[in-house]
């Protein structure tokens, strides 16, 4: 007796791109997972990271002092949140985004400590660090060991340089317009990157003196935007100078104010947080005189303390001065062009008058 023949319905709808795409990364994946796990670092790694080839650091990171450098930083990124959402203070938001970006690089050496030869993670940690990524090993070194990762704080420096010099009319004493001085030292610091970077893709070629001129070329970058940033500090020091000297009244006008109130406070806190940041290029610039694998780009104590230390001074002495709490009015004074001459009702006075008598 013959069986009925039945018939089995097809489903002839082909599959979505998109579910291809995800079956296909989700296959990748798992093979990179099972890669992982079955990554089992030769003895010497650990005990010998100084001399290993492939340890990019030459030393194992610190789960304690990561631990530490992490709680502080992502701690000070959370208060300033909070101060900018209660206070404003939106000049503000390139240090607050640098800082939380600079909390997740901290945490990938947490990574480095159990796999200190793994390239992509060491790309992963200096991507936050540093913010800026590049391809091969050797160039990896050379390109994220440049102070990019201020260039987030320093643009905050830049913007609240300009509210200062509106917020007490005073722009004649200031060299650079508040209109222009930010775009005029961001242009500066992007053409100095660039030629940093010009240098570190030289410093790739397989042919001996062209990779030692790129070094050279990217060395000068760095010194060329540590100048930069000095120049920045001249005319911040310059303009506070001549306010004081030249317009007292103007210099005094908070005095009978609270400490939070008084603009010339917020002034100093800018001097002291240049001055940290400042400190973090010079040792960038020394260490990558020194090499990629002089003693102080290989030893992590340096790195606490001239690298991270001055830039978490830099970023965390603006949280008991919070420039939104000290100046109300800071937000307007972005799309403010004062003038040097007195306006109708206003309490304030240059005070010029009474300096050149």
């Amino acid at each position: 007796m013959r069986l009925p023949r039945m018939r089995i319905a097809r489903n002839d709808v082909p599959l979505s791109p998109s579910t291809s795409l995800c079956a296909v990364l989700l296959c990748l994946a798992g093979c990179a997972a099972r890669a992982e796990a079955a990554y089992m670092p030769v003895p010497w790694v650990f005990t010998d990271p100084r001399n290993d080839p492939f340890n990019p650091l030459r030393y194992i990171a610190d789960n304690t002092l990561t631990a530490i450098a992490t709680s502080l930083v992502l701690a000070v990124a959370l208060a300033q949140t909070g101060l900018m959402w209660r206070y404003g203070g939106r000049c503000m938001l390139p240090m607050l985004i640098g800082e939380f970006t600079w909390a997740v690089g901290f945490g990938v050496r947490f990574g480095l400590h159990v796999d200190p030869d793994s390239q992509g993670k060491y790309i992963a940690y200096y991507l936050f660090i540093v913010l800026s990524v590049c391809r091969a090993p050797f160039p990896v070194r050379t390109c994220l060991n440049n102070p990019l990762q201020p260039c987030a704080f320093i643009a905050s420096e830049y913007m609240l340089m300009g509210r200062l010099a509106r917020y007490i009319k005073s722009n004649k004493h200031l060299l650079i317009s508040p209109q222009r001085i930010t775009v005029v030292f961001v242009v500066s610091d992007i053409t100095t990157f660039l030629v940093q970077a010009t240098g570190a893709i030289m410093s790739i070629s397989k042919n001996l003196s062209l990779s030692k001129t790129g070094e050279h070329i990217f060395l000068a970058g760095l010194a060329l935007q540590l100048l930069s940033f000095f120049c920045f500090m001249v005319v911040a020091v310059r303009f506070l100078y001549r306010v004081k000297t030249m317009e007292p009244i103007t210099w005094a006008m908070d005095a009978s104010k609270p400490w939070h109130s008084d603009w010339r406070t917020l002034s100093s806190v800018l001097l002291i947080s240049s001055v940290g940041i400042f400190v973090r290029c010079v040792y960038r610039v020394i260490e990558l005189s020194q090499g990629y694998h002089g003693h102080l780009a290989t030893t992590e104590v340096y790195f606490y303390a001239l690298d991270s230390l001055p830039l978490f001074v830099a970023v965390a002495v603006y949280t008991p001065f919070w420039p939104g709490r000290m100046i109300p009015t800071i937000d307007k004074l972005a799309i403010v062009d004062n003038t040097d001459s007195d306006t109708p009702g206003s309490d304030r006075h240059s005070g010029s008058e009474e300096a050149k008598a």
